[in-house]
């Protein structure tokens, strides 16, 4: 399978093609606006709204952003992540009080609920705006974007139905909610949710369970760099053992290592090459 030029816009349902591009869009989502301007137009989509706002202390966070582009055949909504020691040392927070859910359904971590109030109104008037053919809608995010992604798409679902994402992709995402939430939210969302974890990416792993769970449709990566859709418990630890061993010098800095936007683009587009 050759890696692809370009976004296939008409594209549906799963495939590391889009799981790739999304990718490429989540890192997108780290640049500037006048480089994401760009770019969007490159790929063919030829309006891009931008969605920032900024914390005041003692938020743990500067401030949320993310960007909306459409074609007329597709819509992306991309959020940003953080630095990973940053929410690293923020998800270690154990007594973090939760939030409630979308739709009152059940509940989801505070720092994910209150950085996500921030945009979403502007989030959910650009779909409504730029939704004008039908267009199939995605949410995509890295890190804590992927968080606010599959909690962007929860919100929809619950709140907004005829503006309801068609796939929402994340990279590296944390534990966003409890399992009340993440059970709504895979009946809702199956064959539409896929969470790309690669292999000891440390964020996946917080915050710490049980007070906070994972949603299902998980795409590990393993340290080879192959996705699988599945991964046994025993093979699973194996091969995170054999990824802590491969830099022998620094086995610590692997779960960070991994968590980088471009080890997962690297790893995906092997999977396509």
């Amino acid at each position: 399978m050759a890696v692809p030029t370009r976004i296939d816009h008409r594209s549906s349902g799963y495939s590391l093609e889009r799981a790739y591009w999304l990718a490429q869009v989540c890192d997108l989502a780290y640049k500037d606006e006048a480089t994401i301007d760009r770019q969007a137009r490159e790929w063919g989509f030829d309006q891009v709204r931008h969605h920032e706002t900024r914390f005041t202390p003692p938020f743990p966070l500067e401030d949320t952003q993310a960007y909306t582009m459409a074609s007329d055949d597709m819509i992306v909504t991309a959020f940003r992540g953080t630095e990973p020691v940053q929410i690293k040392d923020w998800l270690s927070d154990a007594v973090t009080p939760p939030s409630r859910g979308p739709a009152d359904t059940g509940y989801v971590h505070y720092g994910f609920a209150q950085a996500l109030d921030s945009i979403f109104p502007t989030v959910k008037d650009a779909l409504a705006e730029l939704r004008t053919n039908g267009q199939s809608v995605w949410f995509t995010g890295h890190s804590l974007g992927g968080a606010l992604a599959m909690l962007a798409g929860a919100r929809m679902y619950l709140e907004e139905p005829r503006l309801a994402a068609d796939g929402v992709y994340t990279y590296g995402q944390p534990r966003t909610c409890d399992r009340l939430l993440a059970a709504a939210y895979n009946k809702g969302f199956k064959n539409r949710m896929y969470r790309f974890v690669n292999n000891n990416d440390v964020v996946p792993q917080l915050p710490p369970e049980p007070a906070y769970t994972h949603v299902e449709a998980l795409r590990y990566i393993d340290s080879h760099g192959r996705v699988h859709e599945t991964m046994p418990l025993i093979g699973g630890l194996t091969d995170r053992v054999r990824g802590l061993t491969a830099d022998v010098l620094a086995p610590a800095s692997d779960g960070v290592r991994d968590h980088f936007m471009h080890s997962y683009i690297a790893a995906l587009k092997k999977n396509l090459s």
